[in-house]
């Protein structure tokens, strides 16, 4: 299985995307990169109370990309 066919199916939940493929991958990168350094700047400063929100607010973008589009 290639990265691009990993990427699609963590995205979109299927095998096949039905949906714009690079959008898809580059917003799956884009949250990841978001997420990870956010946390580690979060951390650096010392507010790690934001970090679970930070997660929560991952998982919900994660969540309705590959359940709620048409």
């Amino acid at each position: 299985m290639s990265i691009k066919n990993w990427l699609l199916y963590i995205t979109n939940n299927e095998d096949v995307s039905r949906h714009e493929e690079w959008f898809d991958i580059a917003f799956f990168i884009t949250n990841t990169l978001a997420v990870t350094i956010g946390s580690v700047y979060t951390a650096y400063i010392g507010q790690w109370e934001w970090i679970p929100f930070l997660i929560i607010e991952y998982t919900w973008a994660i969540d309705t990309m590959r359940h709620n589009r048409p």
